[in-house]
Order: structure tokens, then C-alpha cells, then sequence
């Protein structure tokens, strides 16, 4: 039961729409702009910097609040095994970004908010690592969706490695578990990008490229 409230205050966290809100405060519905997506890439790119910037932070520090109100909440009770109920918190938070009601189910693409359960779950080590491939590909590639992905992937080996390592303290089958839900988070992932990875394939897809500011 503790793992379905987890999703849920996960969820009701990630019905906060950074993108949506801030472009709505500056008249602009971002779902009607550019990619049609309320997330960091497309108020970068029709909002500018600034936009990107605030979108980047509000959606990953939500997953952090949701993530930090279930430690508060099952951190005594159910301390041994809290990195999965962080896992299903972010997942939750994923779903509420990617899926919000209120708003026709349509929000972002949920990679902020994992960078911020990224942020929640591992070291700063492998906070790093996540970090430097991102920019590196990006700027490499110009292509934001072929670093978001690649780090969807890397975080999860990293919980993998750092699972098998004993890094959560935890034993099988929640082990199992955490993995389980972080592969849930690359096919999320994946499915939401099913479009960039399209336009990938065919050549046409969006480099980086700077709206207003």
C-alpha cells in the first residue's frame, strides 16, 4: 500500500507544469508553441534561455520535494527499504509531468523530472557522469532528445552497478524491484520521445537551435 501512495504523492508533485505555468504567466501556451511539448526543450526554444532554465528546475525539483515528503512521511516506518519507495515517488512524478489530468494528459517527456530523482537517488559521482555525457552529447550532436535518452540509460545502470555494489542497502527482491521501476522510467522515456526518435531515423529531427529570450 505504501508503494501506491508513494505514486500518488509522486503524481500529485508532478501535476506541477514549470513549462505550462511559466509561459501562461508571460501569455504564451506552450503546448501551442513549437513542439507542442511542455517541457524544458520547448520553452528553450520558444521562450528562451531563461524559460528553458526555469522549466529545467521546477520539473526536476519536483520529483525532489516528492521524493523528500516520502522519506518524511515512511522514512521511520519503512527506512530499510526507502530508495524504492523514492524510485516509485519519481516515477509518480514522471507520470504526473508526462500525463497531467487537468491539463488532457498532455505535459512533458519526464526527463527533468528523472534528472531530478537522478539527483535524489545516486551520488553526486554519478550525478556527474549523467551530467558531463549530457552536455558532451548535446554538444557533440546538437540533438537534446539523443541526450536525454542516453542518460535515461546510463541512470539506470548506474542504479544497476550501485544496486549490485550495496549501495542501497537493500537485499532481493526489493533490489529487483528498484530496477524494475528504473526500466520502467527508459520505456517511458523512449515512448514519449517515440516521435524524436523518428525524425531521428529519417534525418529530420530538431538540432538545438535558441528562440527569444
Amino acid at each position: 500500500m505504501e508503494r501506491v501512495i508513494c505514486v500518488i504523492i509522486g503524481y500529485a508533485f508532478g501535476l506541477l507544469q514549470t513549462g505550462y505555468i511559466y509561459g501562461r504567466l508571460h501569455h504564451v501556451d506552450i503546448r501551442k508553441e513549437g513542439s507542442g511539448n511542455a517541457g524544458t526543450t520547448n520553452a528553450l526554444r520558444t521562450l528562451g534561455w531563461k524559460a528553458g532554465a526555469v522549466t529545467f528546475l521546477g520539473d526536476a525539483f519536483k520529483c525532489i520535494f516528492a521524493v523528500l515528503c516520502v522519506s518524511f512521511l515512511f522514512g521511520r516506518s519503512h527506512g530499510d527499504i526507502q530508495p524504492v519507495l523514492a524510485m516509485y515517488a519519481g516515477m509518480g512524478a514522471v507520470l504526473g509531468h508526462n500525463y497531467p489530468f487537468y491539463l488532457g494528459f498532455k505535459g512533458g517527456k519526464g526527463i527533468a523530472a528523472t534528472a531530478g530523482l537522478l539527483a535524489s537517488t545516486v551520488n553526486i559521482w554519478m550525478v556527474l557522469i549523467c551530467l558531463f555525457a549530457f552536455v558532451g552529447i548535446v554538444a557533440a550532436t546538437r540533438y537534446v532528445s539523443v541526450g536525454s535518452l542516453a542518460v535515461v540509460v546510463i541512470y539506470f545502470i548506474e542504479i544497476v552497478v550501485y544496486g549490485q555494489m550495496g549501495g542501497f542497502g537493500l537485499e532481493a527482491p526489493e533490489l529487483y524491484e528498484m530496477y524494475a521501476v528504473a526500466a520502467l522510467l527508459i520505456v517511458s522515456a523512449f515512448y514519449k520521445h517515440k516521435a524524436n526518435i523518428q525524425r531521428l531515423l529519417s534525418g529530420t529531427e530538431n538540432k538545438l537551435s535558441f528562440g527569444k529570450k
